[in-house]
C-alpha cells in the first residue's frame, strides 16, 4: 500500500459530530480497551520493562495505534512499545535490511498486503497460528483470527495459518464534492454542454467530462484553485505505476496487472495484456486527465492527492478508503467537512457486470498487518501487543479515527453508520467491498515493478507516449521474470 497522509492528529471531529467522538480518542482509560485488564496484566508480567520496537507507515490508523493504542497497551501489560512511523518507502527498506540481515531489530513490522507473498517465499515472518498455540500463557480469551473479516485471508500461507495481524483495510474509491455535483447551475451548464445530467460518473467518458467540465466552470466564474480531478501522477515514485496496475486497470476488465499467468508473459502476442489495445487506452485515458488536475499532480503520490482533495482543488479523485474518513469529518484538516461523497469508480461498458459475476475486481482492496519478523528477539512480549490492538473494543475508534475496517466488530456499528451519512464511505465498503480485491499472490512484486516504473515516468514527462509506454512494460516485465526465473 503505499500511501497516506504523512501527518495525524488524533480524531477532532467537526462540531456536529463532537458528541460522537469516540471514547479512545477523548482519552479512556487501558481497562476500558480490554474486558479483562487483570488478564492482560498477568499476561504480561514476564515481560514487564520489555521494549518492543516497530515500524509502519505514515498513515492515520498507524498513528492512531502509536499514539493512543501504544500506550494503552503499556499501561496494561508493563511491556513498552517504541513505534517508528516514516514514510512508505523508508519503512519498506527499514524493514527488508533489518530481515534480510536477521538483526533482529524491529520486534514488529507493517507488511502490507501485497508485498506479504514474497515476505512469506523468503521465510522472513513468524507462524502467529503456532506462536501462540506453543504459548497458551500468551493466547487471550478476548483475541480470535476468526473475528477478523477476510482480508485477514490474505496474510495466511497454503495451510491457512497466520502471519500477520490485520491493521487497516480499505478500499480505493471515487471521492467526489457533493456540494458541486449538486450546485443548480452546475448541473444545468453541464446539461447543455454534455446532453445528459452531471452526476457521479459510471464510466471513463463521464468521468473526463465532468473533469473537463469543472475545470472551465472554475475559471469561468473566477473560482480560484479549483480543478476538475485530482490525478495521482508523481513522476518518480511508485504511486503513479501503482495508479495504473491496480485501480485503472481493473476498470477497463484487466486485472492481474495484465500478466498471463499461465506463461508468465505480459506482451499480448503471449497471450498476456498489459500492451493490449485496451491497455493502452487506459493509460492514454489516465494521461488525458492530468490536464484537469492541478500543477501539483506529477508529483502528487497519494498522500498529495487526499490532501489536495481535501484542501478542495478538486471535483473528483481516485482516493484511499483510509483517508475519506477524516476528509469528509474533520474540519481541522479539510475544508470539504459535510461536502464529501464516496462512490465506485467508473468503469468500462460490462467491466462491473463481469466483476459481480464472479470474475476479477473493479480496485484495490488495500491495507496492512503487523507481523513478527523471525530475528525478533521478544516474539511473545510482541504476540501480546498483536492480541490487544486486535481485541474487538478498539475497532470502532480506530474504523473512524483512520477509514479502516478489519474486524467484524466495525462495520454495523451505530457509530460508525451515523458518521457515514453523506458521506457513504463505510456502507459502501460494507456492502460493495466484495467487488474490490488484494492484489495478485507474485513473490516477485517489487523487483518487476521497478522494472517497468521508469517508462511509466517518462510517459508522464511527456517523453514517450502512452502506447509506448505499454509496450515497453510489457517487455521489461517478461525480461525481469525470465531473469527471476519465470517464463524462460
Amino acid at each position: 500500500m503505499k500511501r497516506i497522509f504523512s501527518v495525524m492528529s488524533l480524531v477532532i471531529m467537526a462540531s456536529m459530530l463532537f458528541a460522537m467522538v469516540p471514547a479512545l480518542a477523548l482519552g479512556a482509560e487501558p481497562e476500558e480497551m480490554v474486558k479483562d485488564p487483570a488478564w492482560w496484566a498477568e499476561a504480561g508480567k514476564p515481560y514487564a520493562g520489555v521494549t518492543i520496537r516497530g515500524v509502519s507507515e505514515s498513515t492515520p490508523p498507524s498513528n492512531f495505534s502509536k499514539d493512543v493504542l501504544a500506550p494503552a497497551f503499556t499501561k496494561l501489560t508493563g511491556i513498552n512499545v517504541e513505534f517508528e512511523v516514516v514514510g512508505w518507502d523508508q519503512m519498506y527498506n527499514k524493514e527488508m535490511q533489518d530481515m534480510e540481515a536477521n538483526t533482529g531489530i524491529y520486534d514488529f513490522i507493517y507488511i502490507e498486503q501485497d508485498i506479504v507473498y514474497a515476505y512469506l517465499d523468503r521465510g522472513f515472518m513468524t507462524n502467529l497460528t503456532q506462536l501462540l498455540a506453543d504459548n497458551p500463557a500468551i493466547k487471550s480469551p478476548e483475541f480470535n483470527f476468526d473475528d477478523f473479516n477476510t482480508f485477514i485471508n490474505y496474510f495466511k500461507d497454503a495451510k491457512g495459518d497466520v502471519f500477520g495481524v490485520p491493521m487497516e483495510a480499505f478500499i480505493k474509491t471515487l471521492a467526489y464534492r457533493t456540494d458541486l455535483f449538486g450546485d443548480a447551475a452546475a448541473q444545468a451548464a453541464f446539461k447543455a454542454k454534455y446532453g445528459y445530467d452531471l452526476a457521479v460518473p459510471t464510466t471513463h467518458q463521464q468521468f473526463t467530462d465532468i473533469a473537463e467540465f469543472f475545470t472551465q466552470w472554475a475559471k469561468d466564474n473566477n473560482i480560484a484553485d479549483l480543478w476538475g480531478a485530482c490525478v495521482q501522477a508523481a513522476s518518480g515514485h511508485a504511486a503513479s505505476w501503482y495508479e495504473m496496475v491496480e485501480s485503472i486497470l481493473p476498470t477497463y476488465g484487466i486485472y492481474n496487472w495484465g500478466l498471463n499467468t499461465e506463461n508468465w508473459k505480459f506482451t499480448s502476442a503471449d497471450g498476456g495484456e498489459l500492451d493490449s489495445p485496451t491497455a493502452k487506452a487506459a493509460m492514454n485515458w489516465w494521461l488525458n486527465n492530468i490536464q484537469y488536475a492541478p500543477p501539483e499532480a506529477t508529483s502528487s503520490t497519494w498522500d498529495e492527492v487526499a490532501g489536495s482533495f481535501a484542501a478542495g482543488r478538486c471535483a473528483e479523485a481516485w482516493v484511499y478508503g483510509e483517508n475519506i474518513s477524516w476528509i469528509g469529518t474533520n474540519a481541522e484538516k479539510s475544508t470539504v467537512v459535510g461536502k464529501t461523497g464516496a462512490a465506485l469508480p467508473p468503469t468500462e461498458p460490462g467491466v462491473l457486470e463481469e466483476v459481480e459475476g464472479g470474475t476479477g475486481y473493479i480496485g484495490y482492496y488495500d491495507g496492512g498487518a503487523y507481523g513478527i519478523p523471525v530475528g525478533s528477539k521478544n516474539k511473545e512480549a510482541a504476540a501480546l501487543w498483536l492480541q490487544f490492538y486486535g481485541n474487538p473494543l478498539v475497532q470502532t475508534d480506530w474504523a473512524i479515527a483512520g477509514g479502516r475496517v478489519t474486524h467484524n466488530a466495525t462495520i454495523d456499528d451505530p457509530a460508525i453508520l451515523e458518521l457515514d451519512k453523506g458521506m457513504g464511505y463505510f456502507t459502501l465498503l460494507r456492502d460493495q467491498g466484495y467487488l474490490y480485491g488484494g492484489a495478485p499472490p507474485f513473490p516477485f512484486h517489487a523487483p518487476v515493478r521497478e522494472a517497468m516504473a521508469p517508462f511509466y515516468f517518462k510517459a508522464i514527462a511527456g517523453e514517450i507516449t502512452g502506447d509506448q509506454c505499454m509496450d515497453e512494460m510489457a517487455k521489461a516485465g517478461n525480461a525481469e521474470l525470465v531473469k527471476l526465473g519465470y517464463g524462460k
